[in-house]
């Protein structure tokens, strides 16, 4: 191993290390950027997590996005293949010159007014699922500017490794709202099947197949479900029911 590849290796696990100490996400972002810069060789990073009322987006430097430019970033970040790509996209790390031009990149309203302005002439960008804020399944985007050179493919490489550590740890440290037991209660034992049914992902066709009763039937049952559950729809009910950790009893 060359001595560059034994310093990346340990950069790398300094972030690994921190990871598995983890007790709680306050004190682990901050404390995560500054080797994340490391193990990923930057000059600027940005992350943020989406959506998210309590955490809320950090940078390195601490003072790299005025208000301004963050006002300029919401305007023109529609128009960025990047910004889909860790939005809408897989989220899996990618470098800004596998998806465009440096002319093309140079062309774009942000670059101008946000990236240009903060050295960002390099990026590299993922995005992961971070657990839940809220009791809403949350996802955090990880923005990595370099001044120089492009990234690497052994940065990728990287990136990619501490991407499914990242999204694993906050997982742990944001797991979903466990549902009170007093509201579980109050499901009865039909309301209990239709929502263990529909938290496997079965449709109310497929749900009113399986328990012998008609759609609408299945609609009534998770119209009261969802007033006892207190949410607002299926997937909030899927994952209010999965925190239970039991398995519903047939009526």
């Amino acid at each position: 191993m060359s001595a560059a590849a034994e310093v990346g290796l340990r950069r790398i696990l300094a972030v690994v290390d921190l990871l598995i100490d983890a007790v709680d996400e306050d004190t682990l972002v901050p404390a995560l950027l500054p080797l994340l810069l490391r193990a990923l060789p930057s000059d600027t990073i940005v992350w943020s997590p989406r959506p998210d009322p309590v955490h809320p987006l950090l940078t390195l430097p601490s003072d790299l996005l005025s208000q301004d430019l963050l006002e300029a970033f919401t305007r023109e970040s529609p128009d960025d293949c990047l910004v889909a790509h860790t939005t809408v996209g897989s989220g899996v790390p990618m470098r800004r010159s596998t998806l465009q031009t440096r002319s093309e990149y140079h062309s774009l309203a942000v670059y101008a007014d946000v990236y240009r302005p903060v050295g960002a002439e390099q990026q590299l960008a993922m995005s992961f699922p971070a657990g839940y804020a809220a009791g809403v399944p949350r996802s955090v985007c990880v923005a990595l500017g370099r001044s120089g050179s492009d990234f690497t493919e052994d940065d990728v490489a990287a990136a990619e490794l501490l991407r499914t550590r990242l999204s694993r740890v906050l997982h742990r440290l944001a797991p979903p709202t466990p549902v009170p037991r007093t509201e579980l209660e109050l499901v009865t034992r039909r309301e209990s099947a239709v929502l263990a049914l529909l938290a496997h992902g079965l449709t109310n066709q497929q749900i009113a197949h399986r328990l012998s009763i008609s759609p609408r039937t299945v609609d009534k049952h998770l119209e009261h479900a969802y007033a006892k559950l207190r949410v607002g729809g299926r997937v909030e009910a899927a994952n209010a029911w999965l925190t239970r950790g039991v398995p519903a009893r047939l009526a």
